[in-house]
Parts: structure tokens; C-alpha cells; sequence
């Protein structure tokens, strides 16, 4: 037999193609084609729904086709960010280097004037819920970090620093269209979480301070200014500041203010945000809130929207995770069936969705009560607060606490239960964004307070207030609308575990409550998660 020529193009050949799945994932509109954001908007947007809505239905093709490709496009290993330290002419610059569609998606993101006063806080959420689609892709950290940034310097005005407004105008509202960038330095070596244990030195400056030491986590190293913890000299107790990263004229000239960036860290997730060590040698620094409270300050505000924000993140990333999957579980032939309708399969996709449902629902309802609250960033609980309202207030405390460490954790689940839907495909990152995610949410979990650290706080928090909130009212309230048998079976279990060990000496006993804790805070967070779905359905 003759082997033709063209019996050689046709042997072999392989006409199995991608292309039916990927056309339907790429013209999906995130916020078009989710009936179920749009139903979540539509209760807690209320009159101004419509607005939102039509405002949003221009948005939501960029976010869906132009920045998630160039989120993609910034994940390749060859491009994450790296440091330049000195120029031609030896002059110490510590050049952040990203790449072009780094540059560029940010400039789109911020242009958008998220934290303007003009935009609703309602459309700024639903903008944001769809940006976190995107994964931590360069720009969701910066956005958060802003948002602390901005609520501390208009918690704590002051007419005696001028800067201090002008660097407020420049985040929130812009200056001649250019919008900066903020982030948040708290973290050292020696303490991580444990902001008491800074070292970092403020020196008084007149009215202003210099700072002299080193920050060991420091996201966000190409931002404009930063939220910086330190220690007045000759005092213990730490202070909030805001650092230029350039001073007026500097930055063109890449003359840094007062300080180094020895490196950019290697992460296994949020690889395409800059992370760096920062080496502080006479930085100015402007005072911002009350001097000695740094730690009350920098938690009760900065940190809990961060925790608040990444809450809203995982639910973006669980909604895409959803969406994705079930679209190739649609698609997928195998064994003469498609994905979707193994059994299997079927209930890892409803599980999944399900998840990504709940999450939202519970971000949507968390930040609900967040808007309608009068001050809730506060340094502590204020204790000359009628008791209703500082039930409220406590509350919430919690339920960002509570939403942090559960969705991070969930959403992993979830993201490795979406990857699988994919079998070999889901793990190859040219072929789907998930491992992306993945690797995002992982490092979202140890940010702003691992799991047992929150987990030790809520235990201590209700602890701390059963004077005045009985742990039986503080389940009722948080679980309002679930069955009477529901919240009698979580007070009964809270009670018993604030006379457990779980924060005692290590023993049998102690670790069995530990475990028993953890499990309470996972199951009452699901129970205000499934209220809040329910809620809307």
C-alpha cells in the first residue's frame, strides 16, 4: 500500500477543538448574564436600582473581555513585577517594573473614580464585586488598600496638616484625572499580626515625624502613600502615619522619600501584585488620628475594610469559579456523556454554585448593614453608644471577622472543586484563569489576620462584652430569621464554649474546644449566609 501525501496530512490529525467553549466564555457578559447578581442588587439597591443597574451594563463589558485579558496576559511568570534599584548613574531609584498591561489595566480601574462621592456606594460595590472577578490581578489589593486609606484621613480631618487633604482629593475624587494609589505597611519581622510589637521608630519633625526601621510586608510597593504604623520615640504605644512615596517634584525625578525597597517578595498567589521590604532611613511621615491608639486606628478602620473587602473578593472569585465551571461541564464530552450529567459531576457543579450563591448573598448583606450603620469604623465598641446601636455595631465587628476567615476558606474549597470540573485542563493556566485564583484566595486567607488569629479575637470579643450582650441575644440577632430551633442550638453551643479552655494552656481538653470553636464559627457564619440567600430568593 501507498502512503500519499495526502494520506500523510490526514493521518494522525486530531480535529477534537476548544473553540465552541471558548467563544461562550469569552462574549460572557459577568454582569448581563447573572441573574442572580442582578436580582441581589436589585433588594439592596433599591430606588436606585435602575441607575445602577443601566450604569452597570456599560461597565461590565470591560471588566469581562478587555481587563480580564489583560489580567491574563500579566500572569505570565516572565512578566511578574521585579526591582530596578539603581539607575545608569548610580542613583538609588528601586524601580517597581511591571508589565505594560499591569500599567494599563490599573490606569482603567482607577479611572473610574470608585471612591468618588459621585458614585453611589451601591454601583461602587456591584463595580468592584465584578473587578474581583478578575482574581487579585495587580489591581484589587491597590483598590482596597485605597479604600483604608481614604476612610482614615476622613475619620481624622486635620486643617493643621494640609497634605493631609490634598492627598485625600487625589485618591478619592483625583487630581486632573490622574487618581493615586494607597497602601498599608503595618506588618515587621518580629510581630506579623502583632502590630504592639512594631519597632519602627517616629521621630518628632515639627509637626510632622521621621521614620527610621523596617516594614517586612509591604503589598502594594508601587502605591503613591501608605498607611504606616510606628512608635513615637520615647513612648510604647503605636501611631497611624501617611507617607509620600515621592515628595512634591521627586517623583519624576524617581527620588524616593527617605526610604528603600531591599526586595520584592516571591508569593505563591497575588504573584502579580508587588510585595517588598521596606527599609525606612528619615522618611516624612504626616500624623494622622489620635497619637499612642495606632492599633485601635489601624484595625478598627484600615483593617476591618480590608477584611470587609476580601469578603466581597471571594465571592467575585466563587462566581466566576461557578460560571466557569458549569460552562465546561456543559461543553466537556466524555465516556459518550457530557460532565454535567455524571451524578458526580452534577453535584460538585450544584455544591459549587450553591457556595458562590450563599457567599454573595452574604457579602451583599453584610455590606448592607455596614451602609446603614451610623459610624461603624470605630477604634473599639464606643461605650456611650445607645445599647441597641452598639449591638449593631458589635455585630458587624463579627460578621467581618467571621465572613473573612469562612469565605477565604470556603472559597478554596471551591476553587479546587471548579479545577477539578476541568480534570487536567483546570490545573494548565493558559487554559483557564482558576489556578490563578486559586493561588489568590490561599494568600487572601493569611492576609490582614490568619484564621486562628480572627478566630481567637471573636472568642475573646463576645467574651469580653456578655456584661451587656448575653451570648443567647447575640446568636438571635446575627441568625434574625432563621428557625427558633436553629438559634436555640447555636446559643446553646456559643454558651457552653465561652466556659471552655479554648483559649487556655495547651491540653487535650483545650484543643478539643479549639476544634469545637472552629467548627461553631464555620457553621453559625453558613446558617447568616443561607438567611441571607434565602432572603433573596
Amino acid at each position: 500500500m501507498t502512503i500519499t501525501s495526502q494520506d500523510q496530512q490526514i493521518r494522525g490529525k486530531n480535529s477534537y477543538t476548544f473553540d465552541e467553549f471558548l467563544e461562550k466564555r469569552s462574549n460572557l457578559d459577568w454582569y448581563k448574564d447573572d441573574p442572580f447578581l442582578q436580582k441581589a442588587l436589585k433588594k439592596y439597591a433599591g430606588s436606585q436600582y435602575e441607575q445602577i443597574h443601566n450604569e452597570l451594563q456599560h461597565f461590565s463589558p470591560a471588566v469581562s473581555s478587555r481587563w480580564s485579558t489583560l489580567a491574563e496576559r500579566a500572569a505570565r511568570p516572565e512578566v511578574r513585577p521585579y526591582l530596578l534599584h539603581f539607575d545608569a548613574f548610580n542613583h538609588r531609584i528601586d524601580r517597581v517594573i511591571r508589565p505594560m498591561e499591569t500599567h494599563q489595566l490599573e490606569k482603567e480601574v482607577f479611572s473610574t473614580g470608585l471612591f468618588s462621592s459621585k458614585m453611589p456606594a451601591w454601583e461602587s460595590f456591584a463595580k468592584r464585586m465584578l473587578i474581583h472577578q478578575l482574581g487579585e490581578a495587580g489591581v484589587a489589593c491597590p483598590l482596597t488598600c485605597t479604600i483604608g486609606l481614604i476612610a482614615l484621613l476622613e475619620q481624622y480631618p486635620n486643617e493643621d496638616i494640609p497634605e493631609l487633604e490634598q492627598i485625600l482629593q487625589h485618591t478619592k475624587e483625583g487630581l486632573g484625572g490622574d487618581f493615586a494609589i494607597g497602601a498599608q505597611f503595618m506588618t515587621e519581622i518580629q510581630g506579623g499580626s502583632d502590630l504592639p510589637a512594631n519597632v519602627l521608630e517616629a521621630v518628632p519633625d515639627g509637626k510632622n515625624y521621621r521614620l527610621y526601621g523596617n516594614k517586612f510586608f509591604c503589598s502594594v510597593a508601587h502605591a503613591d502613600y501608605s498607611v504606616v504604623t510606628a512608635k513615637i520615640s520615647g513612648t510604647d504605644k503605636v501611631s497611624t502615619f501617611i507617607v509620600p512615596s515621592w515628595l512634591p517634584g521627586d517623583k519624576e525625578k524617581e527620588k524616593r522619600n527617605g526610604y528603600e525597597i531591599n526586595r520584592i517578595k516571591w508569593k505563591m498567589g497575588t504573584a502579580e501584585l508587588p510585595t517588598g521590604e521596606f527599609q525606612y532611613n528619615g522618611a516624612l511621615a504626616y500624623p494622622v488620628g489620635p497619637a499612642g491608639k495606632g492599633v485601635a486606628v489601624a484595625v478598627g478602620i484600615v483593617l476591618t475594610l480590608s477584611r470587609l473587602e476580601i469578603g466581597i473578593a471571594c465571592a467575585g472569585f466563587m462566581l466566576r469559579a461557578a460560571r466557569e465551571a458549569s460552562l465546561y461541564g456543559n461543553f466537556r464530552t466524555v465516556f459518550g456523556k457530557k460532565v454535567k450529567d455524571y451524578p458526580l459531576s452534577a453535584r460538585t457543579l450544584k455544591k459549587i454554585e450553591n457556595a458562590a450563591h450563599r457567599t454573595a448573598a452574604g457579602a451583599f448583606k453584610i455590606y448592607d448593614q455596614f451602609l446603614l450603620l451610623d459610624q461603624p469604623l470605630n477604634a473599639g465598641i464606643p461605650v456611650d453608644q445607645p445599647i441597641e446601636l452598639r449591638k449593631q455595631l458589635f455585630n458587624l465587628r463579627e460578621l467581618v471577622l467571621l465572613q473573612k476567615i469562612c469565605a477565604t476558606n470556603e472559597g478554596g474549597e471551591v476553587l479546587r472543586d471548579a479545577i477539578s470540573v476541568f480534570a487536567g485542563h483546570g490545573v494548565m493556566e493558559e487554559f483557564s484563569s482558576l489556578p490563578r485564583i486559586f493561588r489568590d484566595i490561599v494568600v487572601n486567607e493569611q492576609w490582614e489576620g490568619p484564621r486562628n488569629l480572627l478566630l481567637t479575637q471573636i472568642y475573646r470579643d463576645i467574651q469580653r462584652v456578655t456584661d451587656w450582650y448575653p451570648p443567647a441575644d447575640f446568636v438571635a440577632n446575627v441568625l434574625e430569621g432563621a428557625s427558633q430551633a436553629t438559634i436555640d442550638r447555636f446559643a446553646e453551643q456559643l454558651t457552653d464554649l465561652l466556659q471552655r479552655p479554648v483559649c487556655g494552656g495547651v491540653s487535650e481538653a483545650s484543643m478539643e474546644a479549639a476544634d469545637e470553636w472552629d467548627v461553631f464559627c464555620d457553621s453559625i457564619f453558613k446558617a447568616y449566609q443561607k438567611i441571607a440567600l434565602e432572603e433573596l430568593q
